[in-house]
């Protein structure tokens, strides 16, 4: 069937296709040689690291970079700490967005959508110093406290957004069909409009966490000696005597992994979440 479909296919069809691969392959290569080369220098002993020319595969694998970030620098504390902000921020975000970006595609109110999508774009350091003053105020300096607090400055916003768009294409009929029945706005909300939008909710959930993991700025500077995120132990492994690129790409792979492997078994939601209502008519 599909090569009947391709042999039907005319020239301008297919050379549209091998423009869009070609696009694709431009836009995707330096991600994928970047992070193969990241891999690689995680891989290698120093001497081939500043070896010249560059080995790309080298003869020895250097397992070791690997164990000495794990067993070094409170690198499992910091891990736990990452878990516990990125966690808190994401479920936080989630029980005040959810039920805020219902309320704003319901009643339809645009100008607190366009405040929303302002508190989306606005760069989080805008908030960084009034809020570093007021944690100094109140002695939360040093804790989780102040990273899962101003981490919510960016993962509210995204759940918010995302879900006044899928559920300005969910159908009213059933929400209608309920409120005929008896059932308060709030049961509404619990029994109807939260099973559809479970789509939606997958993929705000999935952009929570890659924002709130891959935050640098606020953890540098709120978070203590013992309160630090990966992050910013990765930085905190650079230093102006030696700098060893073998630990550090491995322990930015060990950081990236578990958003990269969260986002690999979660692709279906993600493309499920982002299509949904694509086909609803008029």
């Amino acid at each position: 069937m599909d090569r009947d479909r391709e042999r039907r296919m005319s020239p301008k069809q297919i050379i549209g296709r091998i423009g869009l691969w070609f696009a694709v392959l431009v836009i995707v290569s330096p991600a994928i040689l970047f992070f193969l080369w990241m891999l690689s220098l995680s891989l290698k002993f120093e001497i081939d690291n500043a070896s010249y020319p560059p080995v790309f595969i080298p003869e020895h694998v250097a397992w070791k970079n690997y164990t000495d970030v794990l067993a070094s620098n409170r690198f499992l504390t910091y891990f736990v700490n990452s878990l516990i902000v990125t966690g808190s921020a994401t479920v936080l975000a989630l029980v005040i967005g959810v039920p805020a970006g219902y309320g704003i595609a319901r009643m339809a109110a645009h100008k607190s959508a366009i405040v929303i999508l302002i508190a989306r774009i606005t760069p989080g350091l805008s908030y960084l110093i009034p809020l570093f003053l007021m944690f100094q105020w109140l002695g939360l300096l040093g804790t989780l406290v102040p990273q899962i607090i101003i981490h919510l400055v960016v993962t509210v916003p995204i759940v918010i957004w995302i879900m006044i768009g899928y559920f300005e294409t969910t159908p009213m009929e059933l929400e209608e069909a309920a409120l005929i029945d008896g059932a308060t706005r709030w049961q509404v909300f619990r029994h109807v409009a939260l099973p559809i939008a479970k789509p939606g909710i997958a993929v705000a959930f999935i952009l929570a966490v890659i924002f709130s993991w891959n935050n640098f700025v606020f953890g540098i500077v709120l978070a203590g000696r013992e309160t630090r995120t990966l992050p910013v132990a990765v930085y905190n492994m650079i230093s102006f005597d030696q700098l060893s690129w073998g630990p550090l790409a491995a322990a930015a792979l060990i950081v990236t992994l578990p958003v990269l492997l969260l986002t690999v078994f979660a692709q279906r939601q993600i493309v499920a979440g982002l299509t949904a209502g694509a086909v609803k008519g008029g």
